[in-house]
């Protein structure tokens, strides 16, 4: 059977494990309900799994008969913290978490392409690392399993790593790939402004600090367009906006949180910087200080030129070369499976998942709460990712 025909032929299953992961997701690290029902896609299955300490990770390692170095597949598991819209009948019950980004799917088929490996052992040269992953939505769950040793999971270090994910810009079954940085570097700025409050009827003997807070509103985007070289391009959204409790109060402090991202460290590190310049220098025009904190997200995702060109070549073998493109352009979201490509050569490719029937330039976008993707392409990532895994194995 091709492989190809045996994900087909797993699909139904698949379909049943991902609509039961979307109708119970969970946010964050620990997903006991999420990990359950991974162990139990996996049962019977010949793997060595261990689970994770510090997050409810499950890494299982599929062994090879040849002695080349291993290949990581990743999937990230965990939901957004968010009230689905869908109306679909699997749709999530849990108030306020929703699979809306698709890692259900990823959840599916890397379940999927563990069966399929397993089945093909005789033929894959070398071991494959399975990474199920919690925590991608601002949690940093790969750093936390980097730390627990999964590069070391099959005893040498994996060779390249692959990861699928979802959307609904693109047509369902199409593959995208881009060389280089693929996915931005992220980080948080919040700014707090503080005066001296009182009453609203005599703000001559306050310390106001939400005048402040709106220049700095207009002052950071304008800092984006004059500091910054638009082919270098940086983004800075202000996110939430806080100050007050009542109209006739004058508060003591006002308070704003942004996202920062650029495609390097060093640009992102500048425009928080530069942010900071500013907000200080806000603060004294209008007799207050300001306190700046800035946190490091996740570092930019850096496709390795050699295994996207691997993958792009694999997949328009297996799909043909209608469905699989060159991403034009850079995407400002960020995932942190950077931080193991950082670590291992790889890539991240994105799988077109729009439902039947919609326009991709139109449809509801990953983190909406009317995201819906088409289950007909879980069997599309199960085939990629398999493949991926065969014919890197027996090239290293």
């Amino acid at each position: 059977m091709t492989v190809l025909a045996g994900a087909l032929a797993l699909q139904p299953d698949l379909v049943r494990l991902r609509r039961s992961l979307h109708a119970e997701p969970e946010v964050g690290l620990h997903l006991p309900r999420t990990q359950d029902k991974v162990l139990a896609a996996l049962d019977g299955l010949d793997l060595e799994v261990s689970l994770g300490t510090q997050l409810s990770s499950v890494v299982a390692v599929v062994r090879g008969r040849g002695d080349a170095k291993p290949v990581l597949l990743r999937a990230d598991m965990d939901a957004l913290p968010m009230t689905e819209k869908t109306g679909l009948d699997y749709a999530s019950r849990i108030p306020g978490a929703a699979h809306a980004c698709g890692h259900d799917l990823h959840t599916a088929m890397l379940a999927g392409a563990a069966r399929l490996l397993t089945d093909r052992r005789d033929s894959l040269a070398g071991d494959v690392i399975l990474m199920f992953q919690p925590g991608e939505e601002g949690h940093d769950g790969a750093r936390l399993m980097l730390e627990e040793g999964l590069l070391d999971a099959a005893g040498a270090r994996p060779a390249a790593a692959f990861a699928l994910h979802v959307g609904t810009a693109s047509p369902a079954g199409t593959f995208g790939h881009r060389s280089g940085p693929a996915l931005a570097a992220a980080g948080t700025l919040t700014v707090t402004f503080h005066g001296a409050g009182g009453h609203g009827a005599w703000p001559q003997r306050t310390l106001d600090p939400i005048p402040a807070l709106g220049a700095a509103i207009g002052a950071l985007q304008t800092m984006v367009t004059r500091r910054f070289d638009a082919l270098d391009p940086v983004v800075l959204s202000i996110g939430s906006v806080h100050a007050g409790t009542a109209s006739n109060i004058v508060p003591d402090t006002a308070t704003l949180t942004a996202t920062l991202r650029a495609f390097s460290e060093q640009t992102r590190a500048r425009l928080g910087a530069e942010a900071e310049r500013v907000c200080h220098g806000i603060a004294a025009a209008h007799g207050l200080t300001a306190e700046v904190e800035i946190i490091d997200g996740y570092p930019a995702t850096i496709n390795d030129h050699g295994e996207t060109g691997f993958a792009a070549d694999t997949l328009t073998e297996l799909f043909g070369p209608d469905r699989v493109y060159a991403e034009p352009e850079r995407v400002m979201a960020a995932d942190d499976i950077g931080r193991v490509l950082a670590e291992v050569p790889g890539a991240m490719i994105t799988l077109g998942a729009c439902p039947p029937g919609l326009d991709p330039a139109r449809a509801a976008g990953n983190h909406s709460p009317l995201a819906v993707f088409d289950d007909s392409v879980i069997a599309d990532g199960v085939a990629a990712l398999t493949d991926l895994a065969l014919r890197r194995t027996r090239s290293v």
